[in-house]
């Protein structure tokens, strides 16, 4: 049986996890599942056959964070064992942070361990307000060490000290105070939530889209430097003479809707995103 599932349906790609009778815990064969399927959706989101990912899951909680069978598999595994499951959980967030269209989490419960991290790789995360967060690894000796670097960018440094050595549970609220969430609602407003978002995503240039994340994952790396700030000006100026640059631009002053929206909408590859590595 497959533990996660990949429908695509007019450019909405919803990745699910299928485990909710052990809360959507990890082990090795999810993990490998989705690896699979992120590679598949980067492919389809280069070429702008996908342009939204909804990363979401069945049943109760979003996820428990590591399987627990799986862990105690683990007990008896020796370091190079330990470093080769690690690195395969370390591509997984790595190649759901670089996906080069918007995605969106969609978290109805508990999001413990390497959910939280899930989470923070994602551009937009939308909870119902019974939806509860936790870096829960010192709690059994370990440590949120893989996803650390995507759930500290998310939290900052100071709040993710808290959460990490705490291991204190966040509800919703907090967690978008913290801003690990973009917005709570109710619980049985949340799918109606997610598909508004969509709506909102849709509505943007795909192209504009995949270079902006591109560009902002770039600015991040170095915010102030001659390089970046001539990296700016190359992708403006490239967006501004392409065609769906142009596409926005005369559709705004012509008080019509641009292409992309339409059932045939522009398709132009893309040029200005930068590839995976």
């Amino acid at each position: 049986m497959a533990y996660s599932t990949l429908l695509i349906e007019e450019g909405v790609a919803r990745l699910t996890l299928n485990r909710p009778e052990v809360h959507n815990a990890f082990d090795d064969s999810l993990i490998a599942e989705l690896n699979a399927h992120l590679d598949e959706l980067h492919a389809l989101a280069n070429a702008g056959d996908v342009r939204v990912v909804v990363l979401g899951s069945e049943g109760k909680s979003f996820s428990a964070g590591a399987d627990l069978n799986w862990m105690k598999r683990m007990v008896d595994y020796g370091l190079e064992d330990n470093l080769a499951d690690s690195r395969k959980l370390s591509a997984l967030m790595f190649g759901l942070d670089t996906l080069p269209c918007p995605t969106v989490c969609r978290v109805q419960g508990a999001a413990f361990g390497g959910a939280v991290g899930l989470a923070a790789c994602c551009d937009l995360v939308i909870a119902s307000d019974k939806a509860k967060f936790c870096l829960s690894e010192v709690k059994i000796g370990l440590s949120p060490a893989v996803i650390s670097p995507y759930v500290q960018r998310t939290l900052g440094e100071r709040q993710m000290r808290r959460y990490a050595l705490t291991a204190e549970v966040m509800d919703a609220p907090t967690a978008m105070a913290l801003g690990l969430v973009h917005q709570v609602v109710e619980h049985d407003a949340l799918d109606s939530a997610v598909d508004a978002m969509l709506d909102t995503l849709l509505g943007g240039s795909p192209q504009a889209q995949r270079a902006t994340k591109a560009l902002l994952a770039s600015v991040a790396q170095a915010p102030d430097s001659d390089a970046t700030r001539e990296h700016t000006c190359q992708v403006i100026s490239k967006l501004r003479v392409s065609q769906e640059g142009q596409e926005g631009l005369a559709s705004f002053f012509e008080k019509r809707r641009p292409a992309w929206t339409q059932p045939s909408g522009l398709q132009e590859p893309n040029t200005a995103a930068e590839p995976r590595s």
